[in-house]
């Protein structure tokens, strides 16, 4: 009997041993690295929600998006907000973090440029809007307002400057719907509240309840870029290296066919 137990005790170390010898030699999946958080503009939704997409299929990576105005990223991102990728409209709230140390400057690039145009209702009648006369101008407006995102936020700021530019701000500046980003101008015209809107010829094409009456002339107000960076995270969290090759995918070419495709242009050299 003793001699039994002892074979079996044999075959059942040999197994153990031969499953312990498979299990280390199996090859190992890699561990799930940590899901990249992207703040980014407003206007960019519709492209970065494809190009995640494409990531995740292609990485497995996970890519979560907050989009909201540039500056109220930027101001939640020095705060500490948990963002591993910014992406604003502008190079200005960029400079902003940079200048607190909060961005890998090194891998700083621009993604793409885009235009401002003047909207209106898809309903209203009228033809195209002559912008080299206040007048008419200001009779297209009527009784209403004028759309536009607030200063603080980059589509403002180049609002603004074109309507300087083009002499028609006398007639609107106590004629304006402040909103909190593009995006929110942009819905107050498609709702029919205001009559004409400054947004960016990104936001026109993806809401069928506008049509654009005007281009602005890019003459008239800073060039639009689109710079991204990884952010310097304070709490030591998410992946900054998947921060970083997602970033090299935007920057890609595939990347860049993907917002010429959702109508962004170049970004100046």
């Amino acid at each position: 009997m003793a001699k039994a137990e002892t074979g079996i005790g044999r075959r059942t170390g040999l197994l153990l041993f031969a499953a312990a010898t498979l299990t280390a030699c199996a090859p190992r999946r890699p561990a799930a690295s940590a899901p990249i958080d992207v703040f980014a503009a407003a206007s960019l939704r519709e492209v970065l929600d494809a190009a995640v997409a494409g990531h995740g299929r292609r990485s497995g990576t996970i890519v979560r998006t907050t989009y909201a105005g540039s500056a109220q990223l930027a101001r939640q991102i020095a705060q500490g907000a948990p963002a591993d990728l910014f992406i604003p409209a502008d190079e200005a709230w960029m400079d902003w973090l940079d200048q607190r140390g909060l961005i890998e400057t090194a891998a700083r690039r621009r993604l793409a440029a885009n235009r401002l145009v003047l909207i209106a209702p898809v309903s209203a009648p009228g033809a195209a809007v002559d912008l080299t006369s206040p007048a008419a101008f200001g009779r297209r407006l009527g009784d209403g307002r004028l759309a536009i995102a607030e200063t603080t936020v980059p589509a403002g700021r180049y609002g603004r400057e074109a309507l300087i530019h083009l002499n028609l701000w006398p007639g609107v500046r106590d004629r304006l719907a402040p909103a909190a980003d593009v995006r929110a101008a942009l819905a107050l015209v498609a709702r029919g509240e205001a009559p004409l809107g400054l947004v960016y010829a990104t936001d026109a094409r993806v809401e069928p309840r506008v049509r654009v009456v005007a281009e602005i002339p890019a003459a008239s107000h800073a060039p639009i870029v689109y710079p991204a960076a990884p952010i310097r995270r304070r709490d030591g969290a998410g992946d900054p290296e998947g921060a970083r090759a997602f970033l090299d995918v935007l920057a890609g070419a595939g990347g860049q066919a993907l917002f010429q495709r959702f109508g962004f242009v170049p970004a100046p050299v």
